[in-house]
């Protein structure tokens, strides 16, 4: 890959990383678990909000580390080749997912 691409696609996971890094905070949970205040009603949203900010921050933890994985890749100049069959990655797959290890054949063999 030309090291104009790769540059590119390293500004686009940095920046990417740094998104999710802002928004961590912002998805802690806002109570302790245990604690509860209000009627049932009010103890029943808390325990859904905090279920879904949960979810949530697993899913940027995971996003995270696949996009340190594509960064450590550009670094090592594995970055758009496929993990599976080693082939080239096409360029449309990476603009719609930089952080992607395999091709689009690869993936949906996976998900088959």
């Amino acid at each position: 890959m030309h090291s104009s691409n790769l540059k590119k696609y390293r500004d686009i996971l940095e920046k990417k990383k740094e998104e999710l890094l802002a928004a961590t905070p912002a998805r802690t949970p806002a109570t302790e678990p245990g604690s509860k205040s209000g009627d049932w009603i009010d103890q029943s949203s808390q325990e859904n909000d905090l279920h879904v900010r949960l979810a949530l921050k697993q899913t940027d933890s995971k996003l995270l580390r696949a996009i340190e994985e594509a960064i450590h890749r550009i670094d090592q100049g594995t970055y758009g080749i496929c993990m599976d069959c080693e082939n080239e990655i096409a360029p449309a797959r990476l603009e719609a997912v930089p952080w992607t290890r395999v091709c689009i054949n690869c993936k949906e063999k996976q998900q088959s």
